[in-house]
C-alpha cells in the first residue's frame, strides 16, 4: 500500500489515527479531539474532521493578555 504525507485536513473526511500522528509531526497545527488524551493510542482507530480554524485565541499566564494564534486548528471526534 502506497502512504503519502498530508499537507491539510478536510472537514467532513475520516482520517486514521496513524494518519492524523503523522500529520502533526510534519505540520505546524493544533488538534482538538472529543476523546481527550486517547487519540493516538489506538493507531487503526478513524476520526472525522469535523471543523478547522485558522487560528484560536489563547491567554498568556506571564502577562494576562490574549492573543490570537494564526496556527491552523483542527477538531476530530471518534467515527
Amino acid at each position: 500500500m502506497t502512504q503519502h504525507r498530508l499537507n491539510t485536513l478536510e472537514e467532513g473526511q475520516n482520517y486514521s489515527a496513524k494518519e492524523l500522528d503523522s500529520f502533526v509531526s510534519t505540520t505546524d497545527v493544533v488538534l482538538l479531539a472529543t476523546n481527550e488524551e486517547q487519540l493516538f493510542t489506538e493507531p487503526e482507530r478513524h476520526y472525522r474532521v469535523v471543523r478547522s480554524f485558522k487560528g484560536f485565541f489563547e491567554h498568556s499566564s506571564e502577562n494576562g493578555e490574549k492573543y490570537f494564534r494564526d496556527k491552523k486548528a483542527y477538531l476530530v471526534e471518534k467515527v
